[in-house]
């Protein structure tokens, strides 16, 4: 009851901050004016909705995803947001001549219609891909609401956390790993804060991040026709072999979306096409150096997919002399 209680609390205080977050212009220019995210998006949209179909359009801010949909000949499109930039929305539209839309202030999970709908378009992706509710909110739709063999447009997702290394000039030590000129500060290691938020460091910098000690892959792939939120994994290990040696600072936390064998977004720290206006995680660790050919160990621990705040982390280094030729690398799988 006391968790149920604590996750409803949550929940609201999010969907409040959304109301008031999305509602602002800036943040609406920004998701604009990013050119691979608005690329992605109209280029999906016009290889997968067809002239007749009903599209519900979730988290429609502008309204320009419901607009694309539109133009396609889509016969409804159903444009749902709870921010009070609905308003603007149907400004928008009537302006630009867009029929068809309907916009309905509302969250999703109130949200029905007394037929099936073709096609779920949405763009719920976060920061950390799944820190805005996308697999509980489109879910939701798709279970009430979607035809059997709709469409939800994007529904692959690759989830990575790469162990990094920044650059120098950008790195920032923890308190207690410090010596300046003298003064040393690791006096202070008992205090470390329990404040989660203090080892998350959100950016969207192409300077930021030097390389990858290994090579990236996806720890996570979801299909949201598919995926079950209460099946989801409480645990990700996985393993990764030093190739680019270097400080291990901590751990990138990106996604990529996918459309068909050609169609991709990603908000990759190293990805020079990376759509610029979501950051990029940095997951903070502790002091350590990654040789060639070292093993690092990695476990992600998740209590709720949606609220980084309760994922932990931590890792196991072996060095090169340590791992034997021919034994197999690293911790089990998934759990």
């Amino acid at each position: 009851s006391h968790y149920r209680d604590y996750v409803r609390a949550v929940m609201t205080r999010y969907r409040d901050f959304n109301r008031w977050y999305f509602d602002n212009f800036y943040e609406q220019e920004r998701m604009l004016a990013d050119r691979p995210r608005m690329n992605f998006y109209h280029a999906a949209i016009a290889r997968h909705i067809q002239p007749g179909d009903r599209v519900v359009d979730l988290g429609t801010g502008t309204g320009i995803l419901a607009a694309f949909a539109a133009r396609r000949g889509a016969a409804k499109v159903y444009a749902i947001d709870h921010s009070e930039i609905l308003r603007h929305a149907r400004t928008l539209a009537a302006a630009n001549g867009i029929e068809n839309v309907e916009f309905i202030a509302t969250h999703s999970k109130e949200f029905a219609v007394d037929e099936p709908v073709d096609v779920i378009l949405h763009e719920q992706m976060g920061d950390c891909l799944f820190d805005e509710a996308m697999v509980a909110n489109v879910t939701d739709l798709r279970d009430r609401l979607l035809r059997p063999g709709g469409l939800i447009l994007p529904s692959c997702f690759d989830f990575y956390c790469e162990p990094i290394k920044l650059k120098d000039q950008r790195k920032v030590p923890f308190l207690w790993e410090l010596n300046v000129h003298g003064f040393d500060y690791s006096s202070l290691e008992r205090s470390r804060p329990q404040e989660p938020g203090y080892y998350h460091v959100r950016c969207s910098d192409l300077g930021f991040v030097e390389h990858f000690l290994g090579e990236p892959e996806p720890v996570l792939s979801v299909d949201l026709h598919t995926v079950n939120e209460a099946a989801m994994p409480t645990e990700l290990r996985f393993v990764r072999t030093v190739v680019n040696a270097g400080r291990l600072d901590g751990y990138a936390v990106y996604f990529r979306a996918r459309v068909d064998g050609d169609l991709s977004l990603t908000s990759g720290p190293l990805d020079p096409g990376r759509a610029p206006h979501w950051g990029f995680r940095i997951l903070r660790t502790d002091r350590d150096e990654g040789a060639a050919g070292d093993v690092i160990e990695v476990s992600l621990r998740v209590e709720r997919w949606a609220d980084p705040d309760t994922w932990r982390w931590s890792h196991v280094k072996r060095t090169a002399a340590q791992v034997i030729p021919g034994e197999p690398a690293g911790l089990p799988g998934r759990k």
